[in-house]
Order: structure tokens, then sequence, then C-alpha cells
């Protein structure tokens, strides 16, 4: 997993890591770092405003700015995150700022750093020039198994390294917080230690959609089971081209596969005993939708369009009891995943994501 030795492509001048610390160090940092301004709290992570330098707005909103390192060249991703600079909410964000900041992994997004900037902290991250997946699938439609393969891996090796390495848990697996690039590196990104930077980020849930495990809407402690809900959830997403929720039905796949419906059938029903779907599923209302998740049956896909291997992967991961759901061990035993596992030849997918690059969204 980890080599212990954190990425510092800018040469910055690195706080320790936990390891590195005594505890009775630990103690006296965060007793010192409640009298402490955030503004300099910020510098200890490395990167400051007179430092980088806008280049272009990217993604909605004005969420994102390219930026690069006036010092090395280094292109990066900026992020805003808008706060009321409360204490309590400073110190909880400086800590889970310090965490991405130790963060080593293929498969997580690189933190460089952050500062305050007109009462809202910029959040200095590896730039992905692929962008999400959610926006690459409005441009493409649907993306080909093999390649949710690959995305697969890269996501389950990205939860594990977090889980078992960083002991966190992701919070906000979703198509937006999946990043690729153009030389075919999938990587996770906008993950916190206690959701509280997820929330202020207000990325945890917004408006039409809900990647949250069943037992999560019902008031349930978050686990890795919750993690693996999302992922699954996800999966289904990039396979079919649309939010899962309500799961299609016999007619729309048809509809999607230019079929008649005789031709679609799908795996094995795990519908809830009584359930009545919703009346008009494209307009459900949002009370619907999170009764939806947590009443009705979750998504399954044909067995006609997709093999009994991806099939079979993302049922493991969308059972609606957590203690019946697949771990991110088993995951990786499983044979779908490792078909893509072994194959370390990232060309192929490279070469979509660069088609893509430059590809208008097929839906505003």
């Amino acid at each position: 997993m980890s080599s212990g030795k954190r990425r510092n492509p800018l040469g910055l001048s690195l706080p320790p890591t936990v390891n590195e610390q005594s505890e009775s160090g630990e103690a006296a940092a965060e007793e010192a770092t409640a009298t402490v301004p955030l503004e300099e709290q910020l510098k200890k992570l490395g990167l400051t405003e007179p430092q980088t330098q806008r280049l272009s707005e990217f993604l909605q909103a004005k969420e994102g700015i390219k930026c690069v390192h006036k010092k090395t060249g280094v292109i990066m991703a900026r992020k805003l995150v808008h706060l009321e600079i409360k204490p309590s909410v400073r110190q909880q964000i400086v800590k889970e700022l310090a965490v991405l900041h130790k963060c080593n992994s293929p498969f997580i997004v690189g933190f460089y750093g952050a500062f305050v900037d007109n009462n809202d902290i910029s959040i200095c991250m590896e730039y992905m020039d692929g962008l999400s997946l959610d926006i690459v699938l409005k441009k493409v439609g649907r993306l080909p198994e093999k390649f949710v393969g690959r995305i697969s891996v890269a996501v389950v090796r990205g939860l594990t390294y977090l889980k078992d390495e960083i002991k966190i848990l992701h919070r906000d697996v979703k198509p937006s917080n999946m990043l690729v690039n153009s030389n075919g590196e999938i990587k996770l990104c906008d993950f916190g230690v206690s959701g509280m930077l997820i929330d202020s980020m207000a990325n945890s849930f917004v408006g039409t959609r809900s990647y949250m495990a069943p037992e999560r809407l019902t008031g349930s402690h978050y686990t890795i089971s919750s993690d693996i809900w999302s992922f699954g959830l996800s999966l289904v997403e990039l396979l079919i081209g649309r939010y899962p929720v309500p799961a299609p039905s016999q007619a729309e796949y048809a509809s999607m596969f230019n079929v008649s419906e005789n031709e679609i059938e799908l795996a094995d029903s795990l519908e809830e005993p009584n359930y009545h779907p919703p009346s008009n599923p494209a307009s459900m209302a949002i009370f619907e939708m999170l009764d939806y998740i947590v009443n009705g049956p979750p998504p399954t896909l044909p067995k006609r369009f997709f093999t009994d291997e991806v099939i079979g992967f993302v049922s493991k991961c969308l059972r609606k009891l957590p203690s019946e759901r697949a771990t991110l061990k088993s995951l990786t035993s499983d044979v779908f995943f490792t078909q893509y596992a072994d194959n370390d030849d990232q060309g192929e997918f490279a070469d979509f994501v660069k088609a893509t690059i430059n590809l208008p969204k097929l839906n505003p």
C-alpha cells in the first residue's frame, strides 16, 4: 500500500505525520491550535495565496479553479469552501485537511495545501484533466463495462487505502468524486474524517440525488458498508447512464437498449414485499426518492447487455442489509475485480479520457 513517504512535488515544508509526533506532542499541539488563527494553521499545510496564479475556471458555479504553482509550474485544482469560521468548525476543518495532507496513494487525489482567501478556504489539489466521471457520463451517455471494471479496481483500492492506512471512511462516494486524467488514472477526492468538511462543501446531499445507503437514511451509524452501497449505486449509474433511483423497469431498459421488452431479462429481483413503486418515477419528489432507497428494490442490470460478472459484483454491493453486503476484502477476490486488477495497461482508458475532454455534454 503506502510507502510511508508522502508526495511533495512542490518542495514544501510538510508538517510531521501522526506517527512522527509523540502523544504528548499531539496533545500540546491540539491545545495550542485552539488559539492560533486559522490562517496560521493553514500555512503549516504548505501553500499560500501568493504562490498560486489563476489560469482558468472549470466546473459549474465557479467551484473549481485551475491554478499553477509559480515556483515549480505544477498545475493544480483549487476548490473554494465557503465557511462561517466558527471555532469548532475551524478546528475540525484543519484536522481533516491535515489528514488529506498525509495521504499517499495512486488512487487518491493529491493534496498540496490550503489557505484562507476572503473568508473562504482554498483547497489546492492535484489537477485531473479528465475531470469527474459524472461529467464524462454526460458526454458519452454510458461507460463500457471494461472501463467500469478499471474504475471499480481503482475505487476499491482507494477505499481500502483510506480505511486501512489512514483509518477513515470516504463518506461521499459518487461519480462526481471519482476523477480521471489523460494518463488513464482514476482517483477519489472529497472525503472527510468526520464529514465536517464534506458538509461544509455542501456535497453530502444536494437536491435531486442521494447516494446514501438505506441504513444511513434510517439513522444508523456510518460504516464501510455504507461506502460500498454508494460505490455499487455509482457503478450502475456509470453502466446505464442515469442515476439508478428508482431502479429502471423492464420497459425502460428496453427503450434504453432499443429492443423489445421480452428481450430484457433482469437479474433475480430483490424487490421488497408490499412495496408500491412511485406513480411517476421521472418526477419523484425528494421524500419519494428517500423512501424508495429505504423501502424499494435496489437496481439490477439486464442479463443480455451485461456480463454475469458485473451483475453479480454490483448486486453484492447493493444488498439492503449492511450485514449481507460485500466487504472491501471480498470485492478484491470477486471475479469481476480480478479480471481487471491484473491488467496494468492504462492505454485504452487513457485514450478514452483524452477523446472525451473536448466533447460537449449530451445533456445540459
